[in-house]
Formats: C-alpha cells, sequence, structure tokens
C-alpha cells in the first residue's frame, strides 16, 4: 500500500478521517521538525528559534525599527509572548526596548550589538536548514510550493482575523 492516499480517495473522505492528509497536522509535524533541527544547530549560541526570528525581523526592518506589536504581527504571534521573549532576550543582552516617540503606550525595540554579530553567526545554519528541507521537492516546485505555503499562511490569518 502506498505511503500516501491517492487525491481520488481523499476527494471522497472527509477532511477529519484519519486516513486522510489533514493540514493541521501536517503544519504542525512540519514547524515542530524544523523548529527543533533548528533548535539544535544554534543551542551552542545560545539562542532559541524565536530569539534568532526576532533578531532576522528587527534586522530586516532597519533602520526604523518595529514596536513590539508591530514584531508580533511581524512574526505572526501575539502580543503577550513577544513581550515574555523580549523581557529574556533584554535581559540577556541582545535587545533594548525604548518608549516610542509618539505613542506613550508603545515600545520600540532596538537590536544590540551582540544579537547582530550572534544573528550573522549562524544565518548560514539558518539557510543551510532551509535548503535542506526544499532540497527534498524537485527543483521547479520549490517556489510554487511557498508561494502556495504563503496563501495558506494568509487564508489561516484571514480565518483568525475575522474571529477576533
Amino acid at each position: 500500500m502506498d505511503d500516501f492516499p491517492s487525491e481520488t480517495n481523499d476527494a471522497e473522505m472527509p477532511l477529519d478521517a484519519p486516513e486522510r492528509r489533514r493540514l493541521p497536522v501536517l503544519l504542525r509535524r512540519a514547524w515542530y521538525g524544523l523548529n527543533q533541527a533548528f533548535r539544535r544547530r544554534i543551542a551552542r549560541m545560545g539562542l532559541t528559534p524565536d530569539q534568532f526570528t526576532v533578531i532576522r525581523t528587527l534586522l530586516e526592518a532597519e533602520p526604523v525599527g518595529l514596536t513590539q506589536k508591530a514584531l508580533a504581527d511581524a512574526m505572526s504571534s501575539d502580543p503577550k509572548t513577544i513581550a515574555a521573549l523580549l523581557e529574556r532576550m533584554e535581559a540577556n543582552g541582545l535587545v533594548q526596548r525604548r518608549p516610542h516617540e509618539k505613542d506613550r503606550r508603545a515600545n520600540r525595540v532596538e537590536l544590540l550589538t551582540v544579537a547582530k554579530e550572534k544573528y550573522e553567526a549562524i544565518r548560514d545554519e539558518a539557510i543551510e536548514l532551509q535548503g535542506h528541507v526544499l532540497e527534498q521537492l524537485p527543483e521547479g516546485d520549490r517556489e510554487k510550493f511557498l508561494a502556495q505555503l504563503e496563501v495558506v499562511a494568509q487564508a489561516c490569518r484571514d480565518v483568525s482575523n475575522s474571529q477576533r
């Protein structure tokens, strides 16, 4: 028997049938596997995958920087999770939060030099891991897969935002 159900059979089964490929299970398995592999690769640098993502997101936003809320949005996370993450990063000397120049309720997040240095030291690990994962697909399908995944991610975000 095949490892994967046929598309014909999928169309005849309910979306939540155990024999069917299910989006939540596959997304979680992919995210968890990637996250764990990256965590092991960068542990020696004293960073977590989420901290790496904060640093990358802030670097991409420079020179204007981001508020905590904008960072949470950019990372598809919630403000409380980002606040706790930034608190740990601030205690470790990776970021500094400053009051926003126009909005008293907001903080602007600034990267410190050590965070940039750590990012540069492990950036190649992230690129290599992504490359390894994408190499499992035929070369001509990789960009299409990422574009389709982006559509799925946006649809999930839209559904989440419509529930508020």
